[in-house]
């Protein structure tokens, strides 16, 4: 309805101007050289819309026969793009499958007329990695590392099949060409922890745990265990090379860290090696004095000779608050054997056994009960040992 009216008004507008126009004609006089033209203004007004609307039908007549003679130069071009895309989503389809070998020879196929060529060749890699084909893996690698901005991508991925293959020494020359750092990408730093543990190369460790820290790649509990797993390598490394090795390696950790009782059991034990035993025996004394940690207990009884008495009158203080402590009975079991205390040290075992038993306490106890001629409780004990 409205349309209608608006159609009766352009109408009835028309019907009123046009005696105007009719009467007002104008005068249009153009002069080119020896040609004139006279006409009047409706006149060339309707000429200029006509030869403006001519011309651009043959515009458009001109763009159509050009674009086709070009589209039908280029036809076969579009036609193998079209036939890289097929095969680009059919190969990652057969990925999403685990269809190994189909995504690879999709893939292939799509690499040569995609738009990007390193990812088809990366995907080939990946199936042919899970078929164990190792020269084609590495032939789709090299590929991949000709195109533009892959060299990264294509690195990381060789270092990863090499470190999964097992080959150590290869996967860290190409890590090497990555060049971790804080400012590397999360994947290049997990990949260089992985390595660098399979390698126990703890001083690239060493280096590297700053960097985790700072990028927060592991949590504070893995961050907590690889720093101690590290400095406890470095330092039982050092202990067996040198005096002055592990007096370097000491002096790097912090005075914190030199408190704590996983490090200063290892140093302790490495001074004895080093004919150091009273220095070893005072750091030990010193820290039991603030409580009987796990690791100090474990090695006491490897130092300690039945000589060692003050040591033994530090531990025996914790007697009562430690009497549910498995570790804590062990060693002292252990140090009532080295002074022939037999029955005290029957006792030890007993409360190990009940605490938490092991094939390893039932046996040690078997054998204390055969010293005091307890032979049918040492045969009981042998039972739970070997129902362990």
């Amino acid at each position: 309805m409205i349309k209608i009216l608006i159609l009766l008004g352009i109408v009835l507008i028309g019907l009123c101007i046009s005696p105007w126009l009719v009467g007002n004609t104008g005068y249009v006089y153009i002069a080119a050289g020896d040609y004139q033209i006279e006409t009047s203004l409706v006149f060339g007004v309707i000429a200029l819309i006509v030869f403006y609307a001519v011309f651009q039908v043959v515009e458009w007549l001109v763009i159509t026969t050009i674009n086709l003679l070009l589209r039908s130069r280029f036809i076969p071009h579009h036609w193998r793009r079209r036939s890289a895309k097929k095969h680009t989503l059919m190969g990652a389809l057969a990925l999403a499958e685990e269809d190994w070998p189909a995504a690879e020879r999709a893939m292939i196929k799509g690499a040569d007329n995609g738009e990007l060529p390193a990812l088809n060749l990366l995907a080939a890699a990946r199936a042919a990695q899970y078929q164990q084909k190792i020269a084609e893996r590495d032939q789709y690698l090299d590929r991949a590392a000709s195109q533009p901005f892959a060299a990264n991508a294509v690195a990381t991925t060789r270092t990863r099949y090499l470190l999964k293959q097992g080959e150590l020494a290869l996967a860290r020359a190409e890590l090497d060409k990555l060049s971790p750092t804080s400012k590397s990408k999360a994947p290049v730093l997990k990949l260089a922890l992985e390595l660098y543990r399979a390698q126990q190369d703890w001083d690239a460790l060493k280096l590297l745990l700053p960097i985790l820290k700072k990028r927060q790649i592991l949590d504070d509990d893995q961050l907590n265990e690889l720093d101690v797993a590290t400095h406890c390598a470095l330092l039982k490394a050092a202990a067996t090379k040198s005096e002055a090795a592990l007096e370097e390696c000491w002096q790097w950790l912090s005075r914190s860290e030199r408190n704590q009782s996983e490090y200063l059991a290892i140093y302790a034990i490495a001074l004895c090696r080093f004919n150091r035993k009273d220095q070893a025996m005072k750091l030990l004394l010193k820290k039991l004095r603030l409580a009987p940690d796990t690791a100090l207990l474990k090695v006491i009884p490897d130092i300690t000779t039945a000589q060692d008495m003050d040591i033994r009158k530090q531990l025996l203080k914790y007697e009562v608050t430690h009497e549910n402590n498995a570790d804590y009975q062990i060693c002292l079991a252990k140090l009532y054997q080295q002074t022939r205390e037999i029955k005290e040290a029957k006792t030890c075992w007993q409360n190990v056994c009940r605490l938490e038993p092991t094939k390893e306490s039932w046996l040690a106890l078997a054998r204390i009960q055969e010293q005091l001629g307890e032979q049918g409780n040492a045969n009981q004990s042998y039972r739970q040992a070997v129902n362990l």
